[in-house]
């Protein structure tokens, strides 16, 4: 069974795991930049603290204050889950709300979707905000079907700055 739960440094192990399934690249919904180092325990125990820190941290460079969640099974790392708490003109454009990923073995066994639903229920029980935006790309649809089965209606699509199309979903957590 899944949980969220909020990211701690014990999942070093399985997380370690999955980066080396992601290539060791970044991974969606999961606020890695470029310069962490998940690597080594302390450099992920560092980037574990500036996780459970954005929660309350101020705006500074169009990074706005973000709830990391980690869905997990047991003291497996499956993916994560990110709520970005309001919009930038960027994010209003094309990075959204939320943002997820699963990690390449888990995909296909319902995390993404139920990480979503989770997340949704639980920002309408806090009661704001009443509708939340996620963007996918244009040619992902597994993504674009798990954002779909949770409530996304599609208000259009858009071309990103790298090229490629991607789409943009309303979901309204305050009806769900």
């Amino acid at each position: 069974m899944f949980e969220l739960v909020v990211p701690e440094a014990s999942f070093y192990p399985s997380f370690a795991e999955s980066h080396r399934e992601w290539g060791g690249v970044h991974q969606d919904g999961a606020g890695l930049m470029a310069d962490d180092d998940v690597t080594t325990e302390e450099g992920f125990a560092d980037w574990v603290r500036r996780l459970v820190a954005a929660e309350r941290a101020a705006e500074t460079g169009g990074i706005v204050p973000c709830t990391y969640r980690w869905i997990t099974e047991g003291p497996r790392y499956v993916g994560a889950i990110a709520f970005r708490h309001y919009l930038t003109p960027a994010l209003l454009n094309s990075g959204g709300h939320i943002g997820y990923g699963v990690r390449p073995s888990d995909r296909g066994r319902g995390a993404a979707s139920w990480a979503l639903r989770e997340m949704c229920a639980r920002l309408a029980a806090q009661g704001e905000p009443d509708r939340v935006l996620l963007t996918c790309d244009d040619a992902n649809t597994a993504s674009a079907r798990t954002i779909e089965r949770s409530g996304g209606l599609l208000e259009d699509v858009r071309m990103g700055g790298n090229g490629r199309p991607f789409r943009r979903y309303w979901i309204d957590v305050a009806g769900s």
